[in-house]
């Protein structure tokens, strides 16, 4: 089972969305855990501060090393694992699904959430094993970047999802985007379904989703194509969709 811990200075946005859907039902598997920790909680000073004026003078808020260093501490110590510490930060990595998937094999996830103007650098430093971000804005403290991907690695843990395929043909673990989705009714308001996927034929059904994956890679991600490693086909499909632009 993973174990996730959440330190953050406001637990309770986390409520409902631990208590929902996906996550909820990873829960109830067994499949995760989560612990939602507030940090303040191990400020030593009188009022329980966590931020301070940072040295040298400028605008905003720091948070103090010492809450965040205890809160980890004593996180550790509780566990026999070793854990991947995990700061939601602007200036990190920028999460995708590949890092999502190797962040599904750890046992254990710690997710650092600030707020302020930052962070005292020795956080950074001496804390964590990943620095984060979900995107180059800014939002107003590292919860709901923290929900983004605990959701996204959650449900890749074995038995979470129904269909065992379904994390697997998602959009970008094939590297493309995924193809599009028709159900029933079969025709709807002269909106119809393409005829190859009432077929029954399997085989050509994969061949159509292969391909409209693709199509729909090129024309909203090209960004997505590596044409060093495409395949003939795949080359023959490129020459084809140019042609239509």
């Amino acid at each position: 089972m993973m174990k996730i811990d959440i330190l953050t200075l406001f637990p309770n946005m986390f409520t409902g969305v631990f208590g929902e859907s996906i996550l909820k039902k990873a829960a109830e598997k067994g499949a995760v855990s989560y612990t939602v920790t507030n940090f303040r909680e191990y400020a030593e000073n009188k009022h329980q501060n966590v931020d301070d004026y940072p040295y040298g003078g400028g605008a905003g808020m720091v948070l103090m090393p010492q809450p965040i260093f205890d809160a980890v501490d004593k996180i550790k110590n509780d566990e026999t694992s070793k854990p991947r510490i995990i700061l939601l930060c602007p200036q990190g990595e920028r999460f995708s699904q590949k890092k999502a998937e190797e962040l599904s094999k750890e046992e254990h996830l710690i997710f650092i959430c600030g707020h302020y103007e930052g962070y005292d650098e020795r956080i950074r430093e001496h804390v964590v094993t990943d620095e984060i971000s979900i995107g180059d804005f800014v939002l107003t403290g590292g919860e709901l970047a923290s929900m983004v991907i605990v959701d996204s690695v959650v449900r890749l843990l074995p038995g979470v999802l129904g269909n065992e395929e379904s994390p697997i043909k998602d959009s970008y673990s094939s590297g493309y985007l995924e193809h599009p989705h028709y159900t029933r009714p079969a025709d709807f308001r002269g909106m119809k379904v393409p005829d190859v996927l009432l077929s029954g034929n399997h085989k050509k059904i994969e061949e159509w989703r292969e391909l409209e994956s693709f199509k729909r890679t090129v024309k909203r991600r090209p960004d997505l194509l590596n044409e060093d490693t495409l395949t003939e086909k795949q080359r023959e499909w490129l020459k084809d969709i140019s042609k239509e632009d």
